[in-house]
């Protein structure tokens, strides 16, 4: 049997990967885990939390699946990706999924672009419209300043395990991307010294790389990263 972790990034919750989690329910029996780390979800509260809440939260899931399945994959979205590379490079996991990961972060250039398409939108009255300005608003006044601390300190602490990580490794990351800036994936392509793996650049992707155009496309590309090795193991045998 075969155990695997989704852990959402920061600010967000297990929504943030909902189309990707259901994608993998409806074609494997896999235990899926998607815990929500403390202080997220739909309603924000990360007054008192610490990024060590956050990485013992995954943590705890990770060993929950060690101890039950043969095969645990791991697949980590944004500062999500960076507690998952950190859990990959402590624990050994059969497959490493980063979707957007916060090695580095803000693109300034698009972020200009994506300002400028939210003026667009208020001048046309189709502010509402704006997928991108709805999620930022929300979040405007519930992120306390110790929390945005808190994501820098653990990014600082889990770039440093990047050299340790051994497992297959799939590096997705959207071109349109303003808060990851694209360029990241090679940062992590070039720092994790696993002998396989695959990095895929998606041009019509935001941020929010599972809840985007390409989603359909990169359901498809984890599922089959994911199931590749047992695939090959049944031709073998026939």
């Amino acid at each position: 049997m075969i155990g695997c972790l989704i852990i959402h990034g920061f600010t967000g919750g297990p929504y943030e990967l909902e189309p990707l989690t259901n994608y993998l329910k409806e074609r494997t029996n896999w235990h899926i885990l998607v815990p929500t780390l403390p202080g997220h979800g739909r309603k924000l509260a990360l007054e008192n939390v610490t990024h060590k809440n956050w990485i013992n939260t995954a943590e705890k899931s990770l060993q929950q699946l060690k101890e039950k399945y043969d095969e645990v994959y791991v697949i980590g979205f944004s500062m999500g990706g960076m507690i998952a590379a950190y859990l990959a490079a402590k624990y050994k996991v059969d497959k490493l999924v980063l979707l957007a990961t916060a090695r580095k972060y803000l693109s300034v250039k698009q972020i200009s672009i994506d300002f400028g398409d939210v003026i667009k939108d208020s001048v046309q009255g189709n502010l509402q419209q704006n997928k991108l300005y709805l999620n930022y608003k929300r979040k405007i006044g519930s992120v306390p300043f110790k929390a945005n601390i808190e994501f820098l300190k653990l990014i600082r602490l889990t770039r440093k395990h990047l050299k340790n990580i051994k497992s297959p490794v799939l590096i997705a990351q959207g071109q349109m991307d303003s808060m990851v800036p694209y360029k990241t994936a090679y940062y992590l392509d070039k720092e994790i010294p696993s002998s396989k793996k695959e990095v895929v650049f998606f041009e019509r992707s935001r941020h929010l790389i599972c809840l985007g155009d390409d989603k359909d496309t990169l359901n498809r590309m984890i599922y089959q990263f994911l199931v590749k090795k047992k695939e090959i193991k049944k031709s073998l045998l026939n």
